[in-house]
């Protein structure tokens, strides 16, 4: 039965497993110049490393709401959080580029089994019709909250210990989220789509319905922006960002460089989505979420081009900082609660999963050009530029998607 609660002990716990998972993913781009100059390397090789385990994680996703479905879901965690731990544990003894990038598989599969496609099927299954939309924004909010602290929080540790140190920390933290699986006593999923259907028939379905192509193919630009920005940004500002004057606000604050404003930066697009994904979750409840995904993508369609054509100094990266964390992941609700929309709560994990499949494709390459780029040209405004044609794409291709639940479309 369907808790009409917003704020449930399901709900508390999944956003707090969310945080520390996210805030640990959200952390790798503040590594990606201490362990290219530990070891010599050119930036593409831990960018690829950050960009395998993207991928793993699309992979993993579709396969851990299986196992979830399948197995239950406190299995699926489980499984997702040792993965994780092993990942980060093995990583800090790799010495060499090809050790990193396949232990990132590790990691990749951890954050799928921690991450959205598990956690939010949890949620909706839990959460009545009339406040799915909003406990999935705050639930995606939560990974934004961890984003804060990722990577501001490996900035601080690198400073007094290696990152190979900071490496075993954070898989400890990972440990530590199952603690919180007693609270996530989610109700079985029901059968809306008949109680005869199996997984291969709803997502057969699925697969031959044109709108939920248009949306896997729309999550694609989404993951490009972020998984580029997040492996690449911190150093992006370290090197292409104006000097921090003396005396100035942030100089006053502690941030003297801008290293120090690089990691800043992915926090405050953290603070700024806890607000952008929230509110993305209340307005899908009230407004088109198709006519909102494609709102959003032209948002940062728009901010990603007037960053890259005005000079980058410190106040512009912050400004930048706030609008594309206002619409950082006010995507994940509502994909998601799109989905639930359309297909139905019975197999949302699958469903989401195979659609983040595409997401994280998307991230894959914008991680990996980033660096591939990086060492050709020397900086990041091609790579940045592809960005803002995808995600143009990504705002016109969400407008054809048929909203209404797929029985009702085809009876």
């Amino acid at each position: 039965m369907q808790n009409q609660r917003l704020f449930t002990p399901i709900l508390i716990g999944s956003a707090i497993i969310l945080m520390i998972s996210f805030a640990i993913r959200a952390s790798f781009g503040v590594f990606q110049i201490p362990i290219a100059e530990e070891f010599s390397w050119p930036r593409a090789e831990f960018s690829l490393a950050i960009a395998i385990q993207n991928l793993f994680w699309g992979i993993g996703q579709p396969i851990f709401g299986a196992i979830a479905e399948r197995f239950g879901d406190r299995r699926a965690i489980i499984l997702g959080a040792f993965l994780y731990a092993a990942g980060l544990v093995f990583s800090s003894f790799a010495t060499t580029a090809l050790q990193h990038q396949f232990l990132e598989t590790l990691v990749g599969f951890g954050i799928a089994g921690t991450g959205f496609g598990v956690i939010l099927a949890i949620v909706g299954r839990a959460s009545s019709d009339k406040n799915r939309s909003l406990a999935l924004g705050i639930a995606t909010a939560a990974g934004s909250a961890g984003q804060v602290f990722g990577a501001p929080l490996a900035e601080i540790l690198l400073a007094f210990m290696s990152w190979q140190s900071v490496f075993i920390i954070f898989a400890l933290m990972i440990l530590a989220t199952l603690s919180l699986l007693p609270m996530l006593r989610a109700p079985e999923a029901s059968a809306p789509n008949g109680p005869s259907e199996s997984m291969g028939q709803v997502l057969g379905r699925a697969f031959r319905d044109p709108s939920y192509s248009l949306i896997f193919i729309g999550f694609f630009s989404c993951g490009y922006q972020l998984g580029f920005i997040t492996a690449h940004f911190p150093a992006m500002i370290t090197e292409m960002c104006g000097a921090i004057a003396p005396g100035s606000l942030l100089a006053g604050l502690g941030i003297e460089t801008t290293s120090a404003l690089g990691a800043v930066s992915i926090a405050v697009i953290g603070m700024a989505n806890i607000a952008g994904t929230v509110f993305a979750g209340w307005a899908g409840h009230r407004w088109s979420k198709k006519y909102l995904l494609a709102t959003v993508y032209l948002g940062r369609t728009i901010a990603a081009g007037a960053f890259i054509l005005l000079p980058i100094t410190p106040a512009s990266v912050l400004v930048f900082s706030l609008v594309m964390g206002a619409l950082w992941l006010a995507t994940v609700p509502l994909t998601s609660g799109l989905v639930a929309q359309i297909y139905g709560l019975r197999y949302m994990g699958t469903l989401y999963g195979v659609v983040f499949f595409s997401h994280q494709l998307g991230a894959f390459l914008g991680v990996w050009l980033g660096g591939r780029f990086y060492d050709i040209y020397g900086n990041y405004t091609a790579v940045w530029w592809v960005g803002v044609g995808v995600g143009l794409l990504s705002a016109i291709i969400h407008l054809p998607v048929r909203e209404r639940p797929l029985d009702l479309q085809t009876a």
